[in-house]
Order: C-alpha cells, then structure tokens, then sequence
C-alpha cells in the first residue's frame, strides 16, 4: 500500500521550491502581505506534527479546527496529516449548538480556534462537552476568559515540538499512512436538520488530484491564486491542496467582506468561487451601464454584443469567428473589458473555478461574454468535490460541463444524478443507517439531484428534497425560480413559498441602496425602509420587475404574491446556512405571519 500523498506533500514540495513562495497572508496590523516559503511551511509543518504528538494525539484521532481562512489552518492539516490525524474543520462563524453537537459527535479532545469569537463560542460550550481537553488560540491577542487556565496560544503549542523531540515517531507515522486512512470529517452545513460528518479519506484526495489534472491542465507553479471561501469548504479545501501541490502561489483571504479589497491587492491568475461573487460583478456592471449615457453607453452595449457572437455563439460552439468579428472583440477586449478586470482586480485571470449552486444564465453569459474563464462546475463534498467542470472554450451556458475521466455518473429514477467512483465518501461518521440510505445495492451514491446529459454536458434541473408540490397537485422547483429572479439588480436574496399551498408566493430582501435611489429619483416621501417597502410605487416596481423575469415559467410556477423584507435573510437567526444557503424551515418558522399574509383572500 503506498504512503499517502499528502502526508508527505509540503516536505517535498520544499525540497523542489526551496525558498520560493508557498503561502501569503495579510498582516492587519501592519496592512501588508507576509510570504512564507516554501521552506519555511515545511518547518511549521514539522513543527506541528512533533506537538501533536506531545500533546498526545493518536493515530486517525480528530482533532477539531475552528477559525477563518489562516495559515496556521494549512500548517495544522498537514501535521496532521504526517501524524495520521484526522482534521474535523468547523466554520468560522458556527453557532455554539453546532461546535457542541460536532465536538460531541466527532470526540474531539483537542480544538483549534482562529480568533475571539471563535476562542469565545468554544469555551462557552467547554464544559458541556464531556470529552474536550483543550482550546490551542491561533491569534495571540485573544484574550483569555480569566477562569481559564487550560488554553494555550498556537505559539506555546508549537514549542512542544520546536526541537523535533519526536520526530522519529513522525517518520514512523508517515511511513505507515495509507491512501485508506481518514484524512477529513466534513460536516456538511444542515438545511434540512443535524449534520452529517461526511468521511473523506486520503485515497478520495489523491483520485480527485489524479482526475483534476487531466482537465486543469493548464495550473501551473506560475499561478497565483486567491483563496476566498472558506477552508471548511470541500471546494476550498480540495482546490487549495491541488494547488499547492501544483506549486501555485497561495493568498489566504483572512475576511471574506474584504474579498473585494484584497483581490485588487493580490490581482490572482485563479481563484474558486460561488455564483453569489459572479452575482455582484454583474449587477455592477449593470448598474454602471444603467448610469452611463450617449456614446459611452452605447459603447458598453455594443462590447458585450460583441463579446457574445464572439465568446458564446462562435468559440463556445467551436466555430472560427469571423475577421471583422475577431478585431473588433480584440479592441473592446483591450479598452472595455480590460477596464472591468482591473476594477475588479483579476485582468491577469488563467481560469475561475465557480461553484456551490446554480449559475444565473444571465451572469453566465456576462461573464463568458467580457473573456472571463468561469469554468462552471458541479460536485458535492461526498464526491471530494468536482463532479464535472467547463474548460476554457468548452462549456455550455446553463450546463456544469463534462463529466471528469475517473467519476461514473449515470442518471436513475426521478432524473436523480448517481455517482460511483473513487472520489466517492465511504459515508456518514457514526451514521450507518443515513450512509446505507444513500447508496443503491449496487454501490452508486445517490446525490438527491436531479439532472440530464446533452451532447456530453451536465445539466442540473432542480434538488429533488427541495421540490414543493402545490396543494393543487403541481410540482414546482425554487431554486429555479429563485435562480432566474436573483439577477434581478433590485433583489439581493429571494426565498420562494409553495409547499402545500394554492399558489407561489415569495419573500424578497431587495437590495435597499438601490430602492432608496429609486425613492429619491421619483420623489417618494417615506419614514424608515419598512415604510419605503410598502409604498404602492416600490410595490409596482417590483410586481413589474418580477413579471418579466418569470415569463418562461409555466403560470401555476409563477410568483403571484410577494413580500419585500426590511431587514436581510441571516446566519445569527438561523435562516442561512454557514454555506449561505437558506434554511426554508427556518423561514417558515420565522416569517409565518408574513407568509400567512399572502394566502389571505
């Protein structure tokens, strides 16, 4: 049996890479940028693996790592990893009921916290949780509650192992890992009730790395990569091992608010996302258009026509464009669309892996339009992953892309998407009934996603648990509805009501600087937002606006009556996920008498 990969990974790649940059992380206090070479996280690496084994800590026993992006996340993984450790990650801005219910279900004894908050929410729960010994504090200015004298900083931690005292139980460790080892538990994020710890082990890493390099051919050690969400994210997390194992330049964005800030500072080659970031871009530059007037507007239009014909209707069907076609893309894509790049810091962009939930078309065909390599993609942290991803020039507008050599895939009842293969999660820690529920007698993991194939491409239709049925016996799919109105520039979030009643309905969180421009524009007086809301012109405005979003969609799918939410959707009252997906539970619970409201005659 072969050592496992990433056990061994980051004193290799130091051996290769010397002092060349491996890492890069912002100082906030000095509001610079610290690299770490390539030398210098192999030491930490090390340093880490001998204190985990003075703290104690056994073979393929989880440790818990509660904190935002930060390197001494990746340090703490890859000790782990050398030690035969299995890191359990929480994200950052879990809830106390959800670091209990993981420390308790994962029989964490040792949890790693990033900052205050984290440090905070993890002592408050402490002394319920039976088998816990100790908090270790990766930001040194957290300050310590003064009954506690059991934490320790992540420096003190380290100088358990600074003189290597147990390195030969490292090597010996290392020596006897195994592609079949634990490597993760991943909780996923609950919309629909507890978590469920997904089981990925070092083998699902190694085949997904295997089976990304056929296709993401063109990463190199000249990269330089942004990374936005969280490490807790299988996307994240997946996509951040690959690249360093590409030897990319990896930037650790500390807080995701200052995505916006720090993208222009680093101005990456490559950075994965979600939708939602794609999301704001357009609405932007849509609002820029909207401003814009005379020549310059007509500029702007006509650069994304051409950006289409170009990008989507010609090279996305590979077809030759035409000569005058060619120039005229090259000179808007030079002025124009150079322009937006550097404003939104990525006109030295390889490719944008994006993923996490559906696409607008709208935004898809934006982004493709003004030369941005989106590669769309489609996986699930039980697949490790990507399922199937776009390349550049392949792809298709609403489709998730071919599906990646080495995953099976075929479509069962319901059009419910299976999947078989390496990458596949052997299933729920500690959930034996949950896991042999998910998968068919013959091995395939049923994803509760519903979908189709087309000329080799993926579509995704809807998520077959989230179908509502009216009480009129028609079935309706939110996420699509919820999809085509999200692009809406007046409407930041959207959550659709059907379940079990005569009609659609939704709740709508619009997005309040813009109506408030519209109120002043048109001379409407108002006290506070819940007034503006309720005006009968930004009612209007947004019955006409959701009208001619929603004309594709059959009329029993239609939103007929609405509600416009003076205060956002949110994670501290439970209505969102830490993912940001919305808990409709939650919502129902919490808007009922709005909902209710709808349906009165």
């Amino acid at each position: 049996m072969m050592n496992s990969y990433l056990s061994q990974m980051v004193p290799q790649q130091a051996e290769k890479y010397g002092n060349k940059i491996a890492l890069k992380y912002r100082d906030y206090d000095t509001d610079s940028w610290i690299s770490v070479t390539w030398n210098q996280f192999a030491n930490k690496v090390r340093q880490v693996s001998n204190a985990l084994i003075a703290l104690g800590i056994k073979e393929q026993e989880n440790i818990g790592i509660f904190s935002q992006n930060k390197p001494e996340s990746l340090y703490l993984d890859f000790g782990a990893f050398a030690d035969r450790v299995v890191t359990v990650p929480l994200y950052a801005t879990s809830s106390e009921t959800q670091v209990h219910y993981i420390l308790e279900d994962a029989e964490i004894r040792f949890l790693f916290v990033g900052e205050q908050y984290q440090y905070d929410t993890a002592y408050h729960v402490c002394s319920q949780c039976k088998g816990l010994r100790q908090i270790i504090i990766f930001d040194p200015s957290v300050t310590l509650a003064p009954e506690d004298n059991t934490s320790i900083y992540f420096d003190a931690f380290l100088e358990k192992g600074g003189s290597g005292a147990f390195q030969e139980e490292v090597n010996r460790r290392t020596a006897a890992s195994s592609s079949d080892d634990l490597a993760n538990i991943l909780y996923t994020s609950g919309t629909t009730g507890d978590s469920k710890g997904v089981m990925l082990c070092h083998s699902n890493y190694e085949t997904a790395f295997k089976i990304n390099k056929i296709r993401l051919v063109d990463l190199s050690d000249k990269d330089v990569v942004m990374s936005f969400l969280p490490f807790t994210h299988i996307f994240e997390r997946a996509w951040s091992y690959f690249c360093l194992g590409q030897g990319c330049v990896l930037c650790i964005n500390l807080r995701p608010h200052d995505i916006q800030k720090t993208i222009k500072e680093i101005r990456p080659t490559a950075m994965c996302s979600v939708p939602r970031f794609w999301e704001k871009v357009y609405a932007g530059a849509q609002e820029k258009i909207n401003e814009t007037k005379g020549l310059a507007k007509a500029m702007m239009l006509d650069a994304l026509r051409t950006g289409k014909k170009y990008n989507i209707d010609y090279r996305m069907n590979g077809k030759k464009p035409p000569l005058f076609l060619a120039m005229k893309y090259k000179f808007y894509d030079r002025t124009i669309f150079n322009l937006l790049k550097k404003t939104i810091g990525i006109e030295n962009g390889n490719f944008f892996p994006t993923a996490g939930a559906a696409i607008p078309e709208k935004v898809e065909e934006f982004v493709h339009s003004v030369g941005i390599n989106m590669v769309a993609g489609y996986g699930l942290t039980e697949s490790t992953a990507t399922v199937s991803c776009d390349w550049k020039n392949d792809f298709r507008i609403g489709g998730v892309g071919r599906v990646l050599s080495g995953v099976e895939l075929k479509i069962g009842d319901n059009n419910e998407i299976l999947l078989r293969g390496g990458t596949i999660t052997k299933g729920y820690y500690k959930k034996e009934a949950i896991t042999k529920a998910v998968f068919t007698d013959d091995g395939w993991f049923r994803t509760g996603d519903a979908g189709y194939m087309k000329d080799g491409f993926l579509y995704l239709t809807d998520r077959i648990k989230d179908l509502f049925k009216t009480s009129n016996g028609k079935y309706i799919a939110p996420q699509a509805i919820e999809t085509k109105l999200v692009v809406d520039r007046y409407i930041d979030q959207i959550s659709v009501i059907a379940d079990q009643r005569k009609y659609v309905s939704a709740l709508i969180v619009p997005d309040y600087p813009l109506v408030e421009k519209y109120a002043r524009e048109h001379h409407i007086a108002y006290t506070d937002l819940k007034d503006l809301l309720e005006k009968p012109e930004i009612q209007e405005l947004f019955r006409m606006r959701i009208d001619v979003l929603q004309q594709q969609f059959a009329h029993y799918e239609q939103i007929k009556r609405f509600t416009l939410l003076p205060q956002p959707f949110s994670m501290e009252r439970g209505e969102l996920t830490n993912t940001l997906k919305i808990k409709r539970a939650v919502l129902l619970k919490n808007y009922a008498k709005e909902i209710e409201r709808m349906y009165e005659d």
